[in-house]
């Protein structure tokens, strides 16, 4: 059975944890954790990942300029980005998707719509 890497960049510990815990429901699953962009960017170097799901407000390097990096990567041009935000503005919204970004969720989150998301883009049954 395959295994899907799943990186997660966020500098909150407990929203790390949060979405960790909501994934860690679904089989061969391998969660990375990064504490912003450029700590995500170093993860992405050194691994495969099938799913990135990425904050916006970060320090050293917010989420939309590791969106706009990551679709800049043949490697990573086609694995699903989804943003997890605060910002709930249209326009926040519309630059995401532009960038790249697969879907915006606002935050709160809830762990079932996060694992329900996931399972979608990755056709886990």
């Amino acid at each position: 059975m395959e295994e899907y890497k799943v990186l997660i960049v966020e500098d909150s510990p407990t929203m790390r944890q949060l979405i960790a815990f909501s994934l860690k429901r679904l089989k061969n699953i391998k969660i990375v954790e990064a504490s912003d962009g450029v700590d995500g960017l170093k993860k992405l170097s050194q691994d495969a990942f099938n799913l990135i799901i990425t904050d916006i407000n970060m320090p050293v390097m917010d989420g939309l300029k590791l969106v706009s990096l990551i679709r800049k990567d043949a490697v990573y041009k086609t694995v699903p980005i989804f943003i997890i935000t605060t910002e709930g503005g249209q326009e926040d919204r519309e630059r995401a998707m532009a960038l790249g970004a697969n879907a915006y969720i606002t935050k709160p989150i809830s762990g079932p719509q996060v694992l329900e998301m996931v399972k979608n883009y990755l056709n886990i049954k």
